[in-house]
């Protein structure tokens, strides 16, 4: 069975270590692995997630059989309008529609969420693929300087509710 649980501040050092399994195993032939290290550090020390906790990011276990298999990272505004900042799930369960079990739950706990945007890497066929799925288009281009020199090169998507 799969459900969201949310993520409390004691969670951090096992969100951190599933981001690092995660980022390792899917970014380094996107991005490099200088670019992996200094990302993984900018979002995912205990500073760093505990403030992004404190500026208003909703964070969420997916969790398959009492096991966090990935985690969610949302925001919103009262006029329905969402980002999700973080939406990743380990190597071992992708490819079994986790992923879109896990939007869906997400739709569920946010029925007041008219549209919700993201952004992702324009290399990251892969997880492009999977929003094009999920119902997300692609709205605009971005790219945003993030320190260090370097810069992510950006798809902003957009999924409308029906």
């Amino acid at each position: 069975m799969l459900n969201l649980q949310p993520i409390a501040f004691d969670d951090i050092p096992q969100l951190s270590a599933l981001a690092r399994l995660i980022w390792w195993d899917h970014y380094p032939p996107i991005i490099g692995e200088e670019q992996v290290r200094y990302m993984l550090e900018l979002n995912y020390s205990k500073e760093s997630l505990e403030q992004q906790m404190a500026d208003g990011q909703f964070f969420w276990w997916v969790v398959s059989n009492a096991q966090p298999v990935g985690f969610i990272a949302i925001s919103g505004e009262s006029n329905g309008l969402f980002f999700i900042h973080k939406f990743y799930m380990d190597p071992d369960f992708q490819g079994q529609g986790l992923g879109a079990a896990a939007f869906n739950l997400l739709l569920a706990k946010y029925p007041e969420a008219r549209e919700i945007r993201l952004t992702v890497n324009r290399q990251n066929f892969k997880s492009i693929n999977f929003y094009f799925k999920i119902g997300f288009v692609i709205e605009k281009c971005l790219d945003i300087p993030i320190g260090a020199g370097f810069v992510m090169n950006d798809f902003q998507m957009l999924y409308r509710r029906p």
